[in-house]
């Protein structure tokens, strides 16, 4: 669990240091995950239901910006895992993209996807 959570680390670090991500959208990431592990919540936790919503959302965003708006090759650029778990990963991203509202994707994301 050690090595994961250590891979898991050095991937974020390593996308947080490519040149062709946006800085505003690295910024927004990790404020976003900042807050989905904090204990400071939109909706507290302890409301029925929706008290998970805002982790959900965010942490939809999160992989939709991953898995849907950078480019792949960026991505496997620094993807650590197998080429299986990315796929698998990607397709639970699809599942999740469902809870991320369009219109604040749109209004979060600067990455423009490359032309080809």
């Amino acid at each position: 669990m050690k090595i994961l959570i250590n891979e898991f680390k050095d991937f974020l670090v390593s996308v947080a240091n490519d040149p062709r991500i946006p800085v505003r959208d690295k910024r927004i990431i990790l404020v976003m995950l900042a807050l989905v592990i904090s204990p400071i919540d939109f909706i507290p936790d302890w409301t029925p239901v929706f008290g998970l919503v805002d982790d959900v959302i965010m942490l939809a965003l999160i992989f939709d910006y991953f898995f849907e708006v950078l480019d792949q090759s960026i991505l496997l650029s620094h993807y650590p895992w197998s080429m299986k778990s990315f796929a698998r990963i990607k397709r639970m991203s699809q599942l999740l993209a469902f809870f991320a509202p369009t219109f604040v994707k749109n209004q979060l994301w600067k990455y423009e996807r490359e032309p080809f």
